[in-house]
């Protein structure tokens, strides 16, 4: 059998440890460790020289350091922060397989023959990696990406063929699999190159499919292909100015040419952007930066528009209301920069059952943009229903343009009718009357259940913020409730805040809500009231912890 093919692999070491300095700041120069389920997966070299090693309990390598930094372990925050490396990579060598946050492979004859040899390759990206990242790295090249990885560990070229007598002095461990590497010790198999003496027919037998796989590696017969990742295509475009655009009719010339670029570009990958990002610097250093977001795919005529909307509310923008800090900038703008986010295929974004909703819709939701340009995305926004115990729950405002996905799960979205139809009429703002209307021409969607949840008809006004009451019964006695939801008298009379009583002529209730109960520091245990004054209004009441709210008002 042929030999692997080559590869190269670029290892930084600790990377956990790095990852945490990069995004949070934590100094890798202490002592720093990475704690996943409890034991340390990854240590500093400060660490190191305290005796605290992989695999150890927190409290033992507490005990041990006691200065020492706890970081959580998080692999988001490992592969965000080994992402440059990638592309710093990949700026020398073509075809990069991301191994593991930390360390990344690629074919070894590329970069050889184009750069005048294995070692001078090598030398070349751990150095570029430097200039470009500041992180240490080590390469190392052998016969299959399993012996490059530990050949990198020591910064070691290995010669072709002599992957297995490389291997062969190697502990049991560093195939990776601690239960079969401690299977193997108590067999009295301790290296890699004992392990790769056994007869593969017998290992396939006594170990399975893993351990077979494992006892190529051993062999130094990893011949697995590299599965190296495309670079993601640049689709920003850029434009320079020598004289800084300081008049809006100047700056929608340039937002049109600017937008046509990036939808030809855009348009050579197939793609189509759902949300564009506007970036600016001024001629003195001033950075702006708005993003737009869209509800169907952003044709040219789309961008140019809202590239021409944020520059002129940038650069005829009124200084702010009460106080506000000023919006406009201080200079004329000499670059102008559009990146494309929420990008997907051009037929990627199926439009609505019924087609387009019309003009009148795109006119309103062309000047709900331009107001979200001039004052940002949350001056405009939109509630979206969702599930919940309580009024407060069940609605969410998100800005406008964005999706429109509820914070809890909840009943289904009204179905879009047209106004005035016997649907219209017939459909309220009850969900159950909406669900069977629904069922009535279909599948029924059934909502989640919410116990403790009040029975409709729901709450015109929800306060923001609850007001204290107090309620009485017909002796002037306030009303309590029992842990086991009982009512000590029939409640007569209301107290808002410092108000005059008001009688109450109905009352239903109560609703207990348990919310939380296994978490103590988040447990919260109350009960609603909906009550009817005797001048006609009706109010949604709780008590918790012994004290009456106002939570919301009926119409």
């Amino acid at each position: 059998m042929s030999a692997p093919p080559r590869a190269l692999l670029l290892w930084c070491p600790d990377w956990p440890v790095l990852a945490a300095e990069i995004v949070d700041g934590v100094p890798a120069t202490d002592p720093v460790v990475v704690l996943h389920a409890n034991r340390v997966v990854a240590c500093s070299e400060r660490a190191r020289a305290e005796g605290i090693r992989r695999g150890l309990r927190r409290r033992e390598a507490q005990g041990r350091c006691p200065g020492l930094t706890v970081v959580d372990h998080d692999p988001g925050r490992d592969a965000r922060a080994f992402e440059p490396v990638v592309a710093a990579v990949e700026e020398v060598v073509a075809g990069v397989e991301v191994i593991r946050p930390g360390a990344c492979a690629t074919a070894a004859r590329g970069p050889s023959r184009y750069l005048g040899g294995e070692e001078a390759a090598a030398e070349r990206i751990v150095e570029h990696v430097a200039q470009s990242c500041v992180v240490e790295s080590q390469v190392g090249i052998a016969d299959g990406v399993f012996a490059a990885g530990l050949a990198a560990r020591e910064g070691r070229i290995v010669p072709a063929g002599g992957t297995a007598e490389f291997l062969a002095g190697r502990p049991i461990e560093a195939l990776g699999r601690p239960a079969l590497a401690d299977l193997l010790r108590r067999l009295g198999i301790r290296t890699l190159g004992d392990f790769a003496a056994l007869s593969a027919g017998d290992v396939l037998a006594r170990f399975g499919s893993d351990g077979a796989l494992a006892h190529r590696l051993a062999a130094g017969r990893d011949d697995r292909p590299l599965a190296v990742r495309r670079p993601p295509a640049d689709l920003t475009v850029t434009a320079e100015h020598d004289e800084p655009i300081g008049r809006v009719d100047a700056a929608a010339f340039v937002a049109r040419t600017l937008a046509e670029r990036l939808h030809e570009r855009l348009a050579a990958y197939g793609l189509a952007c759902t949300r564009l990002g506007i970036e600016a610097v001024t001629a003195h250093g001033q950075e702006l930066h708005r993003v737009w977001r869209h509800d169907g795919l952003l044709t040219a005529a789309a961008i140019a528009d809202r590239v021409r909307w944020q520059l002129d509310g940038w650069l005829s923008g009124s200084n702010g209301r009460g106080g506000a800090r000023p919006t406009r900038p201080t200079a004329g703008i000499v670059r102008l920069r559009l990146v494309p986010d929420g990008v997907l295929a051009q037929a990627g974004l199926q439009p609505g059952l019924w087609g387009e909703t019309g003009a009148e819709r795109e006119r309103a939701h062309r000047a709900l943009s331009r107001v979200q340009g001039i004052l940002g995305p949350e001056a405009v926004v939109t509630a979206v229903l969702g599930g919940g115990r309580s009024p407060a729950d069940q609605v969410r405002l998100v800005p406008w343009g964005d999706e429109r996905a509820p914070a809890r799960p909840g009943p289904p979205a009204l179905p879009v009718v047209p106004a005035g139809s016997a649907s219209a009429s017939a459909a309220g703002s009850d969900g159950e009357v909406a669900g069977r209307a629904r069922a009535g021409r279909g599948r029924a969607v059934a909502e989640p259940p919410w116990p403790g949840r009040i029975p409709p008809p729901a709450p015109a006004v929800v306060l923001p913020t609850p007001l204290p009451a107090e309620v009485r019964d017909a002796t002037g006695e306030p009303v309590v409730v029992s842990a086991r939801l009982v009512v000590s008298a029939a409640p007569a009379r209301l107290i808002v805040g410092t108000g005059r009583p008001s009688g109450i002529s109905g009352w239903a209730g109560p609703w207990p809500v348990d919310e939380r109960w296994w978490a103590p520091a988040e447990a919260r245990r109350r009960a609603r009231f909906q009550v009817c004054l005797a001048d006609g209004t009706a109010l949604l009441l709780a008590v918790e912890g012994g004290q009456w709210l106002v939570e919301a008002i009926y119409d």
